[in-house]
C-alpha cells in the first residue's frame, strides 16, 4: 500500500481536491440567499455538499486502493447493467403511476429521503465499464474482423440506456449516454470506416427516438399514459432566440447573459451575485458557473475549466499510454463523460447549445454525480499508479 500511494498521480488528485473544494464554497454561495428565503439554514447546501464530498473522497481512496482487476470481473459488469436498468425502469414505473415525483418536468432522480439518487449517472459509469469490459475482452476477435459479433451487444445496451433516459424526459443525459458510447467504439481499435457507421448509427438513433417521443407527446392521450412534455422544445425555440422569448422559457439564458457580463474579468465578489437572487433559476446546480463568472469573474471562471481541462487531458494521455486495452479505454470513456459534460453545461449558459439540465461536474450540486465522477477519478488514479509500476518494473529488468 505504501509504495502504491507513492505512486499518486498529482496531476488528477490535486485539480480534482481543488475542484470539490471551490465546488462547496460556490454551491454556498449561489445557495444561501434562496435558503434563507425559504428561513432555512443558509449551510444547508454547502453542508450537504461537502458530505458528498467527504463520501466522494473515501470513494476515490477506495477504488484506488483496490485491484484494478476487481472491476474487470464479469459477475460485477453484469450487476452493473441489471443494476442500472433496474434503476431506470423503477424511474418509468414512477413517472406513469407517480407523476407528481416530477421535477422541473422531468422523472429523473429517485428519492431514498436522506439521498436522492440519479440513475443516468450510474448509466454513464456502467457503460464506460462495460464497453471497456467487452473490448477488452474481445480484442483478438475485432482483429479478426468480427464486428458484428463483438458490437451488436453493447450497441444494443448503449440504444436500451439512451431510450429509458429519453423517456424521462432527459435529452442531455441521453446524448452523453450515446457520446460516451461512441468515443469507446471510435477508441476500440476498429477501423475507422465501421466507428464512423457506428457513431452515425448511435446519433441517427437518437435522433429518430427524440421524434418519435415528439410526435408521441402531441397526442393527449398519449400524453396522460406516457406523461411526455414538450419542454425540450420550448428550450431549443429558447436558445435560438433568448431575449425574443424571454417570457417564454428564454429567462434563463437572457439572465446568464446578464451575470457574465455583470462580472466581467475580476468579478463583484464572492457572495455579491445579483443574478442568483431571484432572477437565474437553479444557481446552485446548472448555471453555477453563471454565478462564479458573475463573482469570480472571467478569470475566476476559467480557472475552473482549466482544472477540468487538466482532468480530460490527463485521463487522456494515461490512457494513450496504456498497452492494456481494458485500461486504456476506461480512461478514454472517463475522459469523454467528463468532456461532453463540461461541453453541455458551458455550452448551455453561454447559449452555444441547448440548455440541456446537465451539471458541471464536481462544482454544480448534486451527490450522484459527485460520487460517480469521485469513482471515476480513482479508477483513473488506480490505473495511473498500475501503468507506474509497469514502467518501474521493466526498467528494472533492463
Amino acid at each position: 500500500m505504501k509504495k502504491k500511494l507513492q505512486r499518486l498521480d498529482y496531476w488528477i488528485l490535486i485539480p480534482y481536491v481543488v475542484l470539490v473544494l471551490i465546488g462547496i464554497v460556490m454551491v454556498y454561495s449561489a445557495s444561501s440567499g434562496e435558503l434563507l428565503a425559504y428561513k432555512q439554514s443558509p449551510l444547508s447546501y454547502a453542508i450537504r455538499q461537502a458530505v458528498f464530498a467527504g463520501i466522494g473522497l473515501l470513494l476515490v481512496a477506495f477504488f484506488y486502493l483496490t485491484k484494478i482487476n476487481l472491476w474487470y470481473s464479469r459477475r460485477f459488469v453484469i450487476f452493473m447493467l441489471v443494476f442500472t436498468l433496474a434503476l431506470l425502469l423503477l424511474l418509468q414505473g414512477l413517472r406513469i403511476f407517480k407523476p407528481s415525483v416530477a421535477q422541473n418536468g422531468a422523472v429523473g432522480w429517485i428519492n431514498l429521503g436522506f439521498f436522492n439518487v440519479q440513475p443516468v449517472e450510474i448509466a454513464k459509469l456502467a457503460l464506460v465499464l462495460y464497453f471497456a469490459f467487452i473490448f477488452g475482452r474481445k480484442e483478438m476477435r475485432l482483429r479478426k474482423n468480427s464486428y458484428i459479433q463483438t458490437l451488436w451487444p453493447p450497441i444494443v445496451v448503449a440504444f436500451v440506456f439512451m431510450f429509458l433516459t429519453l423517456l424521462q424526459p432527459d435529452t442531455g443525459g441521453a446524448a452523453i449516454l450515446g457520446f460516451i458510447a461512441a468515443v469507446m467504439v471510435f477508441a476500440s481499435g476498429i477501423p475507422w470506416i465501421v466507428s464512423l457507421g457506428v457513431g452515425g448509427v448511435l446519433l441517427a438513433g437518437l435522433g429518430l427516438a427524440v421524434t418519435f417521443l415528439g410526435h408521441l407527446s402531441s397526442s393527449s392521450i398519449v400524453l396522460k399514459v406516457l406523461g411526455l412534455h414538450l419542454y425540450q422544445f420550448d428550450r431549443i425555440r429558447s436558445f435560438m432566440h433568448p431575449f425574443r422569448l424571454e417570457q417564454h422559457g428564454g429567462a434563463q439564458l437572457v439572465n446568464s447573459y446578464y451575470a457574465i457580463n455583470n462580472g466581467g474579468w475580476f468579478g463583484a465578489g464572492l457572495g455579491n451575485s445579483i443574478q442568483k437572487k431571484g432572477y437565474l433559476p437553479e444557481p446552485y446546480t446548472d448555471f453555477i458557473l453563471s454565478i462564479t463568472a458573475e463573482e469570480l469573474g472571467i478569470i475566476g471562471a476559467s480557472i475552473i475549466l482549466i482544472l477540468i481541462g487538466l482532468l480530460i487531458v490527463r485521463s487522456f494521455l494515461i490512457g494513450m499510454r496504456s498497452n492494456n486495452t481494458y485500461h486504456m479505454l476506461i480512461c478514454y470513456g472517463i475522459g469523454a463523460m467528463l468532456f461532453v459534460q463540461t461541453l453541455f453545461n458551458v455550452g448551455g449558459l453561454l447559449g452555444v447549445l441547448p440548455i440541456t439540465g446537465v451539471t458541471l461536474p464536481f462544482i454544480s450540486y448534486g451527490g450522484s454525480s459527485m460520487l460517480i465522477l469521485s469513482i471515476c477519478i480513482g479508477l483513473v488514479l488506480n490505473i495511473s499508479a498500475n501503468e507506474k509500476k509497469l514502467r518501474e518494473t521493466e526498467a528494472a529488468k533492463n
